[in-house]
């Protein structure tokens, strides 16, 4: 496989996990996918920044979450986002203290 189609094809499957985690899946809570996979989609849009500036492109925080979450943050998490109860904190504290 040449490496303008393997980029193709990374950039696809990207896609189709942003589409899945946003359109379809959109009730999943990043705490609940922090606990069980170590990312989110934060992690997803700083991954997103951070490959832009690796190109010199420069990118706030705010408009790399708005180019995944097709909208500004705020607004996805009062649309989507429900407070954490205490067993996802005390996952994510006993998943993420080391």
């Amino acid at each position: 496989m040449d490496d303008q189609t393997k980029i193709e094809l990374e950039a696809a499957a990207f896609r189709r996990l942003q589409k899945h985690l946003m359109e379809e899946r959109p009730e999943v809570q990043n705490i609940d996918m922090m606990n069980l996979a170590g990312f989110c989609r934060n992690c997803l849009s700083r991954w997103y920044q951070e490959a832009a500036a690796e190109r010199g492109i420069e990118m706030s925080k705010d408009a790399s979450r708005e180019v995944f979450y097709g909208m500004p943050y705020d607004e996805w998490k009062d649309k989507h986002q429900t407070e954490a109860t205490p067993e996802q904190k005390a996952a994510f504290e006993k998943s993420h203290n080391h």
